[in-house]
């Protein structure tokens, strides 16, 4: 069992279930059955969503195979809440058209982060 990205991979789908019900009820709401019917509300919350599920599903493969590989614990849960504060931050940033660039260039950060130093520790661990 993946003891130290289980709860990541928790936190995640949690994160992806609420992006996709919001754009669920936005879709409802604007009466779009399929797309984002031109409206910029609604675009948001389908990229907010997409791009949940594009970084956060890489990210946690890479974590679960770190930890598979030995990482130990302790910088497991530091590359986990790397990826699950950058997709929360991100995800505010598209889903809220007030929320500020800030958030979006942090939530990139420190998901591009998460993934390369978690590809950079396989690279070492499967070169050596």
């Amino acid at each position: 069992m993946f003891a130290a990205t289980s709860p990541y991979a928790a936190l995640l789908a949690a994160l992806f279930l609420v992006l996709s019900a919001r754009v669920i009820f936005a879709r409802r709401s604007a009466s779009v059955s399929l797309g984002d019917g031109g409206d910029p509300a609604l675009q948001r919350r389908i990229r907010a969503h997409g791009n949940c599920a594009e970084y956060a599903v890489f990210g946690l493969f890479l974590l679960a195979l770190a930890e598979a590989g030995g990482l130990p614990g302790p910088w497991v849960h530091l590359l986990g809440l790397m990826l699950l504060l950058g997709r929360l931050s991100h995800a505010y940033a598209l889903s809220f058209e007030g929320a500020g660039q800030a958030f979006r260039v942090a939530g990139m950060g420190l998901t591009f982060t998460q993934i390369g130093v978690t590809a950079a520790v396989l690279l070492v661990e499967g070169v050596l």
